[in-house]
């Protein structure tokens, strides 16, 4: 297995695919880099270097007590692109991995990145507050929490088998192997760091981050993401990153890049290549 060791000593677990221009790809909450299989394959066809990691805590990566943090999930970022020297990357985070490439870019600057892409994303913030009063409220997220610490293994048959995937949503396709392989790539990770990353990714608040992108960004978000809603988190993130491209995907769910690969994969490379 490929793998770097950071500072604090966690092994971060890393594919490295294929050779050209280098696109990375950061995973959501709580799964890992095998999320992106769609994207990496397709990718990888298209003549471009293909990178995705195992955040802390998640997949293959180290099962630490410690460092769920955004700040953490970005220098681990920073460490694997310094590790492979990385140069004109292209960072494409889905969910929370959209809230660890916004905060790679404004904690570790942008000399080695040439664009970002940002996928129902969490930014700029999750949580309800008085000055995010769309938000959801924090007892939604205290009850994830909860879910996790006594039974995480039926939420993560719940999430990907209702909202995750639209599959509630009447007239939907539903894919057995796709509902598994959510539960399978949970169930590898940590307990305890899916538990923090909860936090991590409600209430961290991104809204500085955001404005400190100058890179071409495209922000992807379907409008009937059940779990980062769409009014409160990509319309706000495109009014903070200066000159970037907002798409709606009308009917389309917070797992879409599995759901409407397709589609997803296009607008990429249109986007890259532009």
């Amino acid at each position: 297995m490929s793998t770097i060791t950071v500072k604090d000593g966690t092994e971060i677990f890393y594919k490295d695919w294929g050779n050209g221009q280098p696109i990375v790809f950061s995973h959501g909450w709580p799964l890992s880099s095998d999320d992106w299989d769609a994207q990496m394959m397709f990718f990888l066809n298209h003549g471009y270097r293909v990178i995705a990691h195992d955040r802390r805590g998640h997949g293959r990566s180290s099962q630490i007590s410690d460092g769920h943090d955004m700040d953490h999930y970005a220098d681990d970022l920073a460490a694997l692109t310094a590790h492979l020297n990385l140069e004109n990357a292209i960072h494409v985070g889905h969910s929370t991995g959209g809230g660890e490439v916004t905060r790679y870019i404004a904690r570790h600057g942008e000399s080695r990145v040439a664009k970002a892409v940002l996928i129902s994303a969490v930014p700029p913030l999750m949580v309800k507050s008085p000055t995010n009063p769309g938000g959801l409220p924090k007892e939604v997220f205290d009850d994830y929490q909860v879910q996790v610490a006594t039974n995480r293994a039926q939420l993560y048959l719940d999430v990907p088998t209702g909202p995750f995937y639209g599959y509630n949503r009447p007239g939907a396709k539903v894919s057995q192997g796709v509902i598994q392989n959510w539960w399978r790539q949970g169930m590898m990770g940590s307990a305890k760091a899916h538990y923090d990353g909860i936090v991590a990714f409600s209430q961290t608040d991104f809204t500085e981050d955001l404005k400190k992108i100058t890179v071409p960004t495209l922000i992807m978000h379907g409008d009937d993401d059940q779990i980062v809603p769409y009014a409160d988190s990509a319309p706000l993130s495109a009014k903070l990153v200066k000159g970037s491209i907002l798409k709606t995907y009308k009917g389309f769910p917070h797992g879409m890049p599995t759901t409407n690969a397709d589609q997803i994969n296009a607008d990429l490379l249109e986007f890259i290549k532009s």
